[in-house]
């Protein structure tokens, strides 16, 4: 059985005015995640994400459907029921939303003591929290004294004092830089393999999917798209919105309008290589070429590395002898998915 299950789920919220339209937020979505799955919801900003979020953790009823989560219905609990499913939830949110008033360790404290949890057990879960996420230097500090990820690492320690079984992070990321985004990442990854937690994240990064995400769902207009295995849905979006959404993450094959500057800038025939885990190497195509006496330029695209597997798309202007252009490209053909996209006004590839 799945850790949550999601069917036929659907959330409408009433007109904003008076006379206005319902909006419909989630639309009819069907949803499997396992225990131990890091699950990426993705899409564009709109398409029904975080409300998803707060309909797993009841902070939102469902118009109509079911969401089991460990084979609990959680569509109309009681309050008391609901408080007691949410110990098994926790969250992390974009903004961090700490207590300012509340030291570091106080922080993390405050969800054990809405759980009652006896005060001789309180002391140490803190410390092993704060030595988890690496801040017991700061147990005495306050929220304005720490940078963002400092801050973000704190929402995690909290996130884990109840020993949830699932972590909801909400565009986690969001407010970091890079380098202080993946040093999160790195946590959150250990907190699935280490614990063993659950962990669903909502975001639009590349760069979130690509180092944390076992699984992935693409969302549009509340609707889940596409879903499926991180790699095989950014490598080959089968639905058309997904297609969209991939491509602002992953460069493919250009638009026309991008092709058109490439043609003014570039002479010569060119072509997208289309590379997949598994097939031929992208320095095996460039020695293939150069064995063959094409001169190629990288024009375009981009390699992905995604948990270990690699896809992505680079497009070449090639410029040789034409025949010897056609056999390269025929004999790449049976490891390399080729996307011809002509030759350039400026020349025929000589």
């Amino acid at each position: 059985m799945a850790l949550v299950s999601l069917r036929d789920v659907t959330k409408t919220f009433p007109p904003s005015q008076r006379g206005g339209t319902p909006v419909t937020a989630i639309d009819r979505v069907s949803l499997d995640i396992e225990a131990g799955d890091v699950y990426g919801i993705i899409g564009y900003s709109g398409a029904g994400k975080s409300t998803l979020v707060r309909l797993i953790n009841a902070l939102e009823s469902v118009s109509s459907g079911s969401i089991l989560v460990d084979g609990v219905e959680i569509n109309g609990l009681r309050e008391s029921e609901l408080r007691r499913l949410r110990l098994g939830i926790g969250m992390i949110f974009q903004q961090f939303n700490l207590f300012n008033s509340k030291t570091v360790w106080n922080n993390v404290a405050y969800p054990l003591r809405v759980a009652r949890t006896p005060k001789h057990e309180i002391g140490p879960r803190v410390d092993e929290l704060l030595s988890f996420v690496g801040l017991s230097d700061k147990a005495k500090n306050y929220p304005e004294q720490l940078s963002g990820g400092q801050k973000q690492r704190v929402g995690i320690a909290r996130a884990l004092a109840t020993s949830p079984r699932i972590l909801l992070a909400d565009e986690s990321t969001s407010a970091l830089d890079p380098e202080t985004t993946q040093e999160v990442l790195a946590l959150l990854k250990r907190v699935n393999e280490e614990f063993g937690v659950t962990i669903i994240v909502i975001t639009h990064e590349m760069d979130v999917i690509q180092t944390l995400a076992t699984k992935v769902a693409v969302m549009d207009a509340g609707r889940v798209v596409e879903h499926g295995d991180v790699f095989d849905v950014f490598s080959r979006p089968r639905e058309l919105s997904s297609q969209r959404f991939v491509s602002t993450v992953v460069r493919g094959v250009p638009s026309p309008s991008e092709l058109a500057v490439l043609r003014e800038r570039h002479h010569g025939r060119i072509v997208t290589l289309s590379f997949r885990d598994g097939n031929t190497s992208q320095g095996d195509v460039f020695l293939r070429l150069a064995q063959a006496g094409i001169e190629f330029e990288l024009v375009y695209g981009g390699i992905n590395d995604i948990r270990g597997q690699v896809f992505g798309h680079l497009t070449l202007a090639l410029r040789g002898d034409p025949p010897a252009i056609d056999a390269a490209l025929s004999d790449l053909t049976t490891t390399v998915e080729i996307t011809d996209l002509g030759v350039t006004s400026s020349g025929s590839g000589a």
